[in-house]
């Protein structure tokens, strides 16, 4: 039986959905789960900040993020997603990159944003060590990370009858301990609510029990130490 490698069937999978994911985007960022996202990160951000925007898929929040007047670079994994990236913007370095493996140099930009990527790699730490070398002292790490009903999580199901799958299994309070863990400090963190969900659903609630409710829990954390 041929071994699983999880980079080459993410390639694979990233590739074959990039066409689709790109007829999406520009609405997800609009007016859907992500809307919130630049802001929330934006008010953070000295002006003109050097960003990296990891697993930027078609490059649609990315091109967001640049039109606020900051420097950006975006990586994704998968070459069609990058091919649909630079179509959007040329003046945009976008690289074909895997996310435990980024071709830039250390501390060498001011903010990292990384919206629902980590549920997609085969080791988060080793992710996240990356995101720590790349990002200069007192950085900033913007992370994504899927509720646990959020619906793209069906995509890790099969691991029940022993499948591989490309998707782990990692929880937002799960990211939060290893962000903590490894030499980050959280700063804030925004609220994305499944559809349907009200105010009066998830007041007074712990964190968890909010996450539990979210469909993504967006995290703002600075890297301390050198």
């Amino acid at each position: 039986m041929k071994s699983f490698n999880w980079k080459e069937k993410s390639k694979e999978e990233w590739d074959n959905r990039a066409s689709y994911w790109s007829s999406r985007s520009q609405n997800m960022w609009d007016s859907g789960s992500r809307k919130d996202i630049i802001p929330f990160l934006n008010k953070h951000l000295a002006s003109q900040s050097k960003i990296l925007d990891v697993g930027c898929g078609d490059g649609y929040g990315t091109n967001k993020l640049h039109t606020l007047g900051h420097e950006l670079i975006g990586v994704d994994i998968s070459e069609e997603m990058i091919t649909h990236a630079k179509k959007k913007n040329s003046n945009i370095p976008f690289l074909v990159a895997d996310v435990q493996d980024i071709p830039l140099e250390d501390k060498s930009v001011d903010a990292i944003v990384c919206i629902n990527v980590l549920e997609w790699v085969e080791v988060p730490y080793h992710a996240l060590e990356e995101f720590k070398r790349i990002v200069s002292k007192d950085g900033l790490l913007c992370v994504g990370i899927l509720g646990p009903t959020a619906g793209p999580r069906t995509n890790g199901y099969r691991k029940v009858y022993g499948d591989h799958t490309i998707s782990n299994t990692m929880m937002p309070w799960e990211f939060q301990k290893l962000a903590e863990e490894n030499g980050f400090t959280l700063v804030d963190e925004l609220a994305v609510y499944k559809e349907g969900v009200k105010k009066q659903h998830y007041e007074g609630l712990s964190t968890q029990l909010k996450q539990a409710l979210s469909f993504m829990w967006v995290f703002l954390l600075r890297k301390e130490g050198k």
